[in-house]
């Protein structure tokens, strides 16, 4: 749960791109995969859920790769998991994974690496590369569905916010924050093999990713919304987010779990396809008051405590806090 060390743009031939995608960012578990499937189901969008796209090193001849092994059902690339994949491979066999979900099929992928390689001569491993690539995906699936933008997960990346907005000068962010003791009690509890493994770390890690966006954001191009108010009030959250991207209110979007998505038709084992399916219910919010101890809710609020009262979220205790 490392920051994920993006260097600042210094390529001397970088060009900023000129499509206008919607990146959406959030801590793990914090309700980005609903977000994503939300905004997806607007006629008008296309919105796929992440792309792991910093890894691996030698992108472009990885994946190639990747996809001829995946072709021949290669032993070290079955599965969806680290315990089946062959160390060696599982970045790749993840990127490719996480392509479908997003409804790219194979075949789809290969031309778009090959073509970039060819055209960029490299092999796609300068950022501003892999973002073409990422740029390449997503106008494919956006000519295809006949949507007017195309979207995608950053992740815990929107905290290299300002590196994204200087490549996409004409994309538009929305940053979903849940509370924070909420986020710790799911990694302890839901997630434990990739998950934070301490209140402390998820304290610390929630803390970097919530506040670090406001400090590079785009003027004008960055929205924050809670998970929280998404859940209550899921009309005026949603208008909210649609028209800071500028796109007209559609009935559609409260009404994701009856439409069709890439993601619920190729899943392929995400975390989080499930509870994106159904439809919107308040049932997790405020789970860590059953699910951490007393004395975790007071260490995380001891750290993350003044970051979760601006944000609006009421503390339990009334012990000393950091200042985050």
């Amino acid at each position: 749960m490392a920051n994920s060390g993006i260097p600042p743009l210094s390529e001397p031939t970088f060009r900023p791109l000129t499509s206008d995608p919607v990146l959406l960012g959030g801590e793990n578990r914090s309700g980005t995969t609903l977000l994503s499937v939300l905004l997806d189901s607007h006629p008008d969008l296309v919105v796929g859920p992440e792309i792991d796209f910093p890894e691996p090193p030698d992108l472009g001849p990885h994946i190639l790769q990747v996809c001829d092994l995946m072709d021949r059902n290669d032993v070290r690339v079955s599965g969806t998991t680290k315990e089946t994949i062959d160390p060696e491979w599982f970045d790749g066999v993840h990127f490719v994974v996480q392509c479908e979900r997003s409804g790219l099929d194979r075949e789809d992928l290969r031309a778009l690496v090959a073509g970039l390689m060819t055209e960029r001569g490299s092999d796609l491993s300068a950022l501003t590369d892999r973002c073409r690539l990422i740029d390449a995906i997503g106008e494919l699936r956006r000519t295809r569905t006949g949507a007017g933008r195309w979207g995608i997960k950053l992740q815990r990346k929107i905290q290299d916010i300002g590196t994204y907005a200087a490549i996409w000068p004409r994309a538009h962010f929305v940053h979903i924050i849940r509370d924070g003791r909420d986020l710790a009690a799911s990694h302890l509890k839901t997630v434990p093999d990739w998950g934070y493994r301490t209140v402390a770390e998820a304290a610390h890690g929630w803390l970097e990713v919530v506040t670090r966006p406001r400090q590079t954001a785009p003027e004008g191009r960055y929205l924050e919304v809670r998970y929280e108010d998404l859940v209550t009030h899921p009309r005026a959250t949603a208008e909210q987010m649609l028209d800071h991207l500028g796109v007209p209110w559609d009935e559609a979007v409260l009404r994701h779990a009856e439409l069709e998505h890439a993601l619920f038709n190729n899943p392929w084992g995400h975390p989080a396809a499930e509870a994106a399916g159904k439809p919107l219910y308040t049932g997790r919010t405020g789970r860590y008051l059953q699910d951490l101890t007393p004395g975790e809710i007071e260490e995380f609020e001891r750290i993350a405590g003044t970051e979760l009262e601006r944000l609006g979220y009421p503390l339990s205790s009334t012990g000393p806090r950091s200042a985050g």
